[in-house]
């Protein structure tokens, strides 16, 4: 898809000097070889197909009059018609632009993140459609904000399908799973817009929530798997944006509900779009380099292999898991019930909400991206601790405000807690290859126990308060507990080798560093 090669050339007038310099083999957004006179080809970078060359006409002495043509084809497939305009900005200044990764990617590496941000992009659009539709829902089968709140904790019921999802991952591969569910998951959250009620609604939902979330803990095991050590953090904020667009797209099509009572079942419609392109981009994903180079080492009986006996394993997975709870018993709820709050409290339309969302959120995109780049290059912990205090206080504040406050709050808390992006890179890099997949499935199962415990005390306590502010002020106790655990126990592993994080992995020959 979008393979068509692009060409640039430049002319300018150098020096002697200045054409030595350009002569030399660049190694910046791209590391050359020279193949001939004045000729360069990829050495290693982002590209499938790329070509230098420099033609020169010597008027005199200190004169040359130099055309410098480049011709690229970049691997990324579908998002390189933006990126290679990016590119093309790019490459006169032999310099690393600022929205590079810090560490280079690969042919491979660019490849496999670029497919994996279209599948993120549908899977932002399932895992959010409940939370877009559930006020609407509760509307059309009479049902309060309790009945809600239980409606959304039962869901996360479907972690538990997450979980057998990825036992099968570590043990067969992480692809072949990774698109079953994917296809499962659109078919199964279409079947939504059938609902008779809130609970079909909730039991197909918890059947899809089970794969979509499987799905999201896969995209980030492939792609920390696959990305060089300086770059893993960027590429979960390249992963975190395309989520947020999948999400972004469910609200941009949900003033749809306002247009009849049951217009919010359309939504769960749209993702039987994106079915045919998704197989299409996906055939070309492959497996995991380093599920490849550890699968010999799969232990016979996973329950009793090595490094499960080593106690820092275990401490590992008690403080990821304990953070996860704390940040989601106050983060679901924030999210899940803010349509009800614009609705209910705020007398927004479908239309209202929108906007809302789309002009307060929209500006954590750039914050995100930020948040993946200096948590590579500056490391984890202080950008992931300043995102679960900044992002929680405004959030907090947002729901006690109303008019301009209340928009300025929500937009600097989904600015600052975009921050915590830093946190998604833990879970692939703190647990070696063999049982990577499962868990961070453990650690999704204790954030999503948060997210219930969340959803049900929020709907409780709004209900017993009529007060969201109140509700979560109470539960905000959690992410600031998370940011303590964070700061004091936390390892920090930015720029360090998967297999130095994890020393009985066995390294992939050709990983791409």
């Amino acid at each position: 898809m979008f393979k068509r090669d692009k060409q640039l050339t430049i002319t300018r007038t150098l020096n002697d000097k200045e054409l030595a310099a350009l002569r030399e083999p660049r190694n910046d957004l791209v590391a050359e070889r020279p193949v001939g006179e004045d000729r360069y080809e990829l050495l290693h970078g982002p590209f499938s197909k790329y070509e230098r060359t420099i033609s020169v006409n010597s008027e005199s002495k200190e004169v040359n009059h130099v055309h410098e043509t480049f011709s690229w084809r970049l691997s990324i497939p579908f998002w390189g018609v933006f990126f290679s305009f990016l590119i093309g900005k790019s490459l006169p200044k032999r310099s690393k632009p600022w929205w590079a990764p810090p560490d280079r990617l690969n042919e491979r590496s660019a490849k496999v993140l670029g497919i994996l941000a279209c599948v993120q992009v549908i899977d932002g659009y399932l895992g959010s459609v409940i939370t877009q539709t559930i006020t609407f829902a509760a509307d059309e089968f009479d049902h309060s904000s309790s009945a809600q709140g239980i409606t959304l904790a039962v869901v996360r019921v479907g972690v538990l399908l997450s979980l057998g999802v990825l036992v099968i991952a570590d043990k067969k591969g992480r692809r072949n799973v990774l698109l079953l569910a994917l296809v499962l998951s659109i078919i199964t959250t279409a079947l939504g817009s059938f609902s008779s009620g809130l609970w079909f609604l909730g039991s197909t939902q918890l059947i899809a929530r089970g794969l979509t979330t499987g799905m999201g803990i896969l995209i980030g095991v492939i792609a920390a798997e696959e990305l060089p050590k300086g770059s893993r953090a960027y590429g979960v904020s390249m992963l975190s944006l395309s989520a947020a667009l999948g999400a972004g797209i469910s609200v941009w099509v949900l003033p749809i509900a306002d247009l009849n009572e049951k217009g919010w079942r359309i939504v769960y419609l749209v993702p039987l779009l994106f079915l045919l392109p998704l197989i299409k981009v996906t055939k070309n994903l492959p497996e995991s380099l380093r599920y490849q180079a550890n699968s010999k080492t799969l232990p016979k009986n996973p329950s009793k292999s090595s490094d499960e006996n080593e106690p820092f394993v275990n401490r590992r997975l008690f403080l990821l898991a304990s953070v996860g709870f704390l940040l989601l018993i106050f983060a679901a709820p924030a999210s899940q019930f803010q349509n009800d709050f614009l609705r209910e409290y705020r007398g927004y339309s479908a239309s209202g909400i929108t906007a809302y969302w789309l002009l307060t959120s929209t500006p954590a995109g750039i914050a995100i991206f930020l948040a993946g780049r200096f948590a590579d290059t500056h490391g984890r912990k202080k950008i992931a601790t300043s995102g679960l205090l900044g992002g929680t206080l405004f959030i907090v504040l947002s729901y006690y405000f109303s008019g301009i406050l209340m928009w300025t709050s929500h937009l600097f808390g989904a600015v600052l807690g975009s921050l915590t992006v830093a946190l998604g890179v833990y879970g692939p890099e703190l647990f070696s290859t063999n049982r990577r997949a499962r868990s961070n499935g453990v650690i999704v199962a204790f954030s999503v126990l948060g997210s219930a415990t969340g959803l049900l005390l929020v709907g409780s306590m709004t209900d017993f308060f009529n007060s969201y502010g109140h509700a979560f002020s109470i539960t905000a106790v959690g992410p600031v507990f998370a940011a303590v655990l964070v700061m004091l126990k936390f390892p920090e592993t930015a720029k360090i080798e998967l297999e130095d994080l994890n020393p009985g992995d066995v390294r992939p020959e050709n990983d791409g560093d």
